[in-house]
């Protein structure tokens, strides 16, 4: 699964987070885990993940010590299957 296109159009940082989230929707992730994910620095992590609470987008909860991040319902929706084509990949990366 993926962030739903309109939310396609934030920060790449932003998209990275809610795509590793939409993955793991229900169990959530830890910003460790979000890390391991996204590959950025923390610094910017935690900018990405500011931004996307601001707005309503994720929720973070204590679970066993730990803080887990889960995206907010409505956020992520099923793979559109011509997105995963070879196509929809370079549609992706291409700055329009």
């Amino acid at each position: 699964m993926r962030a739903k296109p309109e939310y396609r159009d934030r920060d790449d940082v932003e998209v990275a987070v809610l795509d590793a989230l939409a993955d793991r929707r229900e169990e959530g992730m830890t910003v460790f885990e979000l890390r391991s994910r996204v590959e950025v620095d923390i610094d910017t992590l935690e900018t990405a993940l500011a931004d996307l609470k601001e707005d309503g987008l994720i929720e973070a909860t204590e679970e066993d010590r730990r803080t887990v991040i889960v995206p907010e319902d409505g956020v992520v929706g099923p793979v559109d299957p011509a997105d995963d084509s070879f196509l929809g990949q370079i549609r992706e990366r291409l700055p329009f």
